[in-house]
């Protein structure tokens, strides 16, 4: 959801939403609250989330990047700044203490010593730009899987003592399947868009696997809750421009209360196939078996001495249930018209329930060969 890479690396896309002042006012406004040169700014559009509008702001001397918040999906955006900043703390004194090695992503104050600005009824914050970085929305190797999946490894490792309890829950529910089941029923008896007939099958499909919100139910009591960053997406850790080595673990917009199941799910959602998440090619939507293998060496070397057998067993339900439950989050807004995640085109969200389920489908028929891989 928020987007913090190099300019040199990041191609600009249209925004989420129709910026509401031009780019020109904004920048203008923007600098005047954060302290930059509002004579000589610039504004333009980065980075590839689905939810907020992201922007980088630059004059001569320096970069940061803003975001316009979606206030429809974080209708309390105050909560999302003290849950992020709380994190940012933490993290800070983990690393005055040599725990913690990687570059932490820190919000801005404005003038007034504020986090949060208001421009023509949009609510706005500033992030620290991580400059010389990049990232990557497809693996394309090995290495880069286990070394991203280490980073989340190392952040989930130094929030462990962290009391989960103190977070605000952003979104509430936000991985709570049996609600994303009962949501998908509400909008599919709906059917508001007379969509439901353009995907029968892709119902029927969904409707087979609702067992996995029992399964999820059964294990809750045997783990323990975290604090988790719950959008381990590949992209949401920048890599070193120099090394290739990583950077910094950002987007802490989701980090709430939650189960390292759904961590380490989301990552094999958003490593493992050699597809983005809205591919089409459909025939090579896939679990790359490397690539799972390295993300499990990576992410849970840093968790060795935290993490508990009910946690590691299950993971493997994490990886089924991130790429079903997405998968159903899309086909759900596809029915309801396309009210949640961007979209580019009428069935944008109908052709990304149908990749994330594919890849659902193949981590199922490989399931015995990943839990090895899991436990070896």
């Amino acid at each position: 959801m928020n987007i913090v890479k190099d300019e040199q690396i990041t191609t600009p896309i249209t925004p989420v939403s129709e910026v509401t002042m031009t780019n020109t006012a904004i920048a203008e406004h923007l600098s005047q609250e954060f302290g930059l040169d509002h004579e000589n700014a610039t504004i333009k559009p980065i980075g590839s989330g689905h939810i907020n509008t992201t922007m980088l702001l630059k004059d001569p001397q320096r970069a940061v990047v803003v975001q316009k918040l979606n206030t429809e999906v974080f209708p309390n955006p105050e909560h999302l700044v003290e849950n992020a900043r709380a994190i940012e703390q933490h993290l800070t004194e983990k690393a005055a203490e040599n725990d913690y090695a990687l570059e932490i992503i820190k919000h801005l104050p404005t003038t007034s010593d504020d986090y949060l600005v208001k421009v023509d009824g949009d609510v706005w914050r500033a992030l620290e730009f991580i400059g010389k970085s990049y990232s990557e929305d497809v693996v394309s190797c090995s290495e880069k899987a286990q070394t991203a999946a280490n980073a989340f490894g190392q952040f989930a490792q130094a929030l462990s003592d962290f009391d989960a309890q103190v977070l605000h829950h952003v979104i509430p529910d936000f991985h709570n399947l049996a609600m994303r089941i009962a949501a998908f029923n509400d909008k599919l008896e709906a059917d508001s868009q007379n969509r439901a007939e353009k995907c029968q099958e892709e119902i029927a499909f969904c409707q087979a696997q609702f067992g996995l919100a029992d399964e999820l139910e059964s294990i809750y009591g045997t783990i323990p809750l975290r604090p988790c960053h719950n959008d381990t997406k590949i992209n949401n850790m920048l890599f070193c421009k120099e090394t290739d080595g990583a950077r910094s673990v950002i987007d802490l917009d989701t980090c709430m209360p939650g189960y390292w199941l759904f961590d380490f799910g989301d990552m094999v959602r958003t490593f493992c196939s050699p597809e983005e998440e809205d591919s089409t090619n459909l025939d090579n939507v896939r679990v790359r078996e490397e690539i799972f293998a390295a993300l499990v060496k990576g992410y849970v070397a840093p968790l060795e001495n935290e993490l508990t057998p009910e946690e590691k067993q299950s993971f493997l339900l994490g990886a089924k249930v991130m790429p079903f439950m997405i998968g159903l989050r899309f086909l759900t807004d596809y029915l309801d018209g396309d009210n949640y995640f961007s979209t580019k085109y009428s069935e944008h969200n109908l052709h990304r329930a149908r990749n994330q389920f594919k890849l659902y489908q193949d981590v199922v028929a490989k399931e015995a060969l990943l839990e090895k891989l899991i436990h070896s």
